[in-house]
């Protein structure tokens, strides 16, 4: 008999699977308390009896990541975690502390496909898509490892996330669930480099969590000289996407900018920018790009960033610059894979 992943299974899910093997339903419940307060076996279920312990191992599986390395940035306290999946593949998470409280990034799949130009993400390519319960376990144990309680959730770590759809919309369900780590929408956040199809999807089920869309240009040439889905959508079509969702939803889309030196961050860029936010109420947050030595681009220094945004602040644009966390650990999502790989020599 294959066994089912019980972690990735909604309430609803759980109560039709008790209803069916003559349980009640409220049984539910309780094993998802249990799952998702950092349960490894079902023997620690105490409240459920033996004979019930012993069907739902026979039927289910209790997926845990296994910590290959941890980062603590001397810095500003920033850590990076390096997880192994069940299969071997390995994916990273980081957490970060704000004012706002403690906000951890993950990984939505092993791997990437968008090759963008400035990420590591996508060296080594595209493995799989991680499950919801992976997602799950990468924000619960990175609070059980730091001791750490998590408020904000960002999923803007390896992968694309809407690539990973379902997957990603049953994480939300499961991480928003007062049950389980009952981290509000509106404390989520979704990145993507603009896959234009899903991004309707998306905004069908109009989720409160924000939008954040990898814009890094304004201008079709530049945008697909550093991301190559430009050249499927455009950047037309991408804020034609963006207008469309805040439209079904009443959520404003952000958008995020890696100050890349010499390509994307002159007076120009500047314009480009003002053109297509001005009137839009967007946000717009500048990130000093952390440099990703196979790449080969280099970040835009911080004096010329603050230029930047002071262009865009005087013509009305909501525009920020990210402060940047975890630099003495490589924080930037995919650096800390890329050495694991090197070293392992495979995934």
């Amino acid at each position: 008999m294959n066994k089912q992943d019980i972690k990735s299974m909604l309430i609803s899910e759980l109560n039709d699977y008790f209803v069916s093997v003559g349980e009640k339903p409220f049984r539910a419940k309780q094993v998802f308390s249990w799952l998702h307060s950092g349960t490894e076996t079902f023997d620690e279920m105490t409240n459920l009896s033996e004979p019930l312990r012993k069907k739902l191992d026979e039927h289910f599986y209790i997926n845990k990541p296994h910590l290959i390395e941890k980062h603590i940035s001397e810095i500003d306290g920033t850590t990076k975690f390096l997880w192994e999946m069940h299969d071997g593949s390995a994916v990273e998470s980081v957490l970060m502390s704000y004012e706002h409280g403690n906000s951890v990034c993950i990984s939505s799949q092993v791997g990437c496909k968008m090759g963008c130009a400035f990420c590591a993400s996508a060296i080594g390519g595209f493995k799989r898509n991680l499950t919801a319960s992976e997602m799950v376990d990468q924000v619960l144990f990175s609070q059980i490892v730091s001791k750490t309680k998590v408020s904000n959730v960002v999923v803007m770590g390896i992968g694309e996330p809407l690539d990973n759809f379902d997957n990603l919309l049953k994480f939300l369900n499961l991480i928003n669930h007062p049950s389980g780590m009952n981290i509000g929408a509106r404390r989520i956040s979704i990145s993507t480099s603009g896959l234009i199809e899903n991004i309707d999807k998306l905004a069908e089920y109009k989720i409160q969590s924000t939008l954040s869309v990898s814009l890094h240009a304004a201008d079709d040439e530049t945008r697909t000289s550093l991301m190559p889905i430009n050249e499927k959508y455009g950047v037309d079509c991408l804020f034609q996407a963006c207008k469309r969702y805040f439209s079904t939803t009443g959520r404003r889309v952000s958008f995020e900018y890696a100050m890349i030196s010499g390509i994307n961050d002159t007076p120009r860029h500047a314009e480009l920018l003002i053109k297509r936010l001005s009137g839009t109420g967007s946000h717009l947050n500048l990130i000093p790009l952390s440099a990703v030595p196979e790449r080969g681009l280099s970040g835009s220094s911080m004096k010329h960033i603050k230029e930047f945004a002071k262009l865009l602040s005087k013509s009305g644009i909501n525009c920020t610059v990210r402060r940047s966390l975890g630099t003495d650990i490589t924080a930037s999502c995919g650096q800390l894979r890329v050495r694991h790989l090197s070293l392992k020599g495979s995934d």
